[in-house]
Parts: C-alpha cells; structure tokens; sequence
C-alpha cells in the first residue's frame, strides 16, 4: 500500500512547482492506492509545465493521478530566479526563453534593481516575465 508522505516526497518537486506558478491545488492525497493531485493552473502554458514536471519525475506516473484544469481567473505569479555564480541575463534569457537575445525582456522587468544589463550580482531575486 503507498504511503501519503512517500509519494509526496516522490513528487514534491511538481508540488513545489505547482504552489510558484500559482496553481490552486484542491487534492493532494490517496485515492486508489495513487498520489491524488487536483488543481487549476492559470492557464494552459502553466499546466503544460506541471505535467512536463510529472513526466520528469517519472514518465509512466504509473502511481500518480493528475487531474489539472484551466481557470483564467486565476493570477499568474511571475517566475523568478535567484541569480548564480556564472549567471548572465543572457544565460538566464536561454534558460527561460530558449534565445539568449530575450535578455532585455528580463532587464526591463526588473529595472527597479538593476540599472545596467551587464551588472547582475548572485542572490538577486530576478522576475522572469512570461
């Protein structure tokens, strides 16, 4: 029989994920010898996400049911990011956007901490704009 705390532990990492992207989680529990997992996500990029998140932890969820819906009404938190040894808003604009030339989208959205793009210090707080 699968323990609560075992499987919460297997995918705490969706769980986390889930709380930062501002989906409400309604269920996290057993139920059919499964980890139960009910929300909404604000939109569909944010559930897509989550799921991509299950399927990292374990491709099959053969113990998992996720049941994630779509409510609009919900409010997207912004990503953020807690900037590295190494990092770059370049790096990070690949990260997140896949193309480094973004950059100027993640300098603009913090503008109320950083003054030059090419001044980032680690332990900041960035906000990742969708």
């Amino acid at each position: 029989m699968p323990v609560l705390e075992d499987l919460k532990a297997k995918y705490q990492s969706v769980i986390d994920l889930a709380k930062a992207r501002g989906v409400h989680l309604k269920n996290v529990h057993i139920e059919n010898e499964k980890l139960l997992i009910r929300g909404d996500a604000p939109n569909q990029s944010i559930k897509s996400e989550v799921w991509n998140q299950i399927k990292t932890v374990d491709p099959k969820y053969a113990d998992l049911t996720a049941d994630i819906g779509v409510d609009a009404a919900l409010v997207v938190p912004p990503r953020m990011h807690e900037v590295v040894a190494g990092d770059t808003l370049s790096k990070i604009a690949k990260k997140f956007y896949g193309s480094a030339n973004e950059y100027m989208k993640i300098f603009e959205a913090n503008k109320d901490q950083l003054k030059d793009p090419d001044k980032i210090r680690v332990g900041q707080k960035l906000k990742i704009p969708e």
